[in-house]
């Protein structure tokens, strides 16, 4: 007796299967990063063929959950402009210091 999973191993020489580890793939990796779900869906048709034999067809479906819209907080100019920094906020003249250096000593010295 051929079970499911031994079914779609053999379906198109082992590409359906695959097909659905990528796709399986996919949506784990879409779900970890938004957190939302999404669905995986294998679908076996069957139909009658010729001399007794059926006719057995395999896809992979993946509905992969939607990613988040992208926001970012601009500020508007006057002339109708956005900017990354608000132009109403003084800059500060922020720069380097160079630290002195000092020679390291050695705590116990015998």
């Amino acid at each position: 007796m051929n079970t499911v999973l031994q079914t779609i191993s053999s379906l198109h020489a082992g590409l359906l299967a695959e097909d659905a580890n990528e796709h399986l793939q996919d949506l784990v990796k879409a779900v970890d990063s938004t957190g939302k779900g999404g669905t995986l869906t294998i679908t076996l048709s069957v139909r009658k063929a010729t001399a007794g034999a059926l006719a057995v067809k395999g896809k992979v479906t993946a509905k992969l959950p939607a990613e988040p819209d992208l926001e970012a907080l601009l500020f508007p100019t006057p002339e109708g402009n956005l900017l990354t920094e608000d132009p109403r906020q003084q800059k500060l003249d922020i720069r380097p210091i160079a630290a002195p250096v000092r020679e390291l000593r050695p705590i116990n010295q015998n």
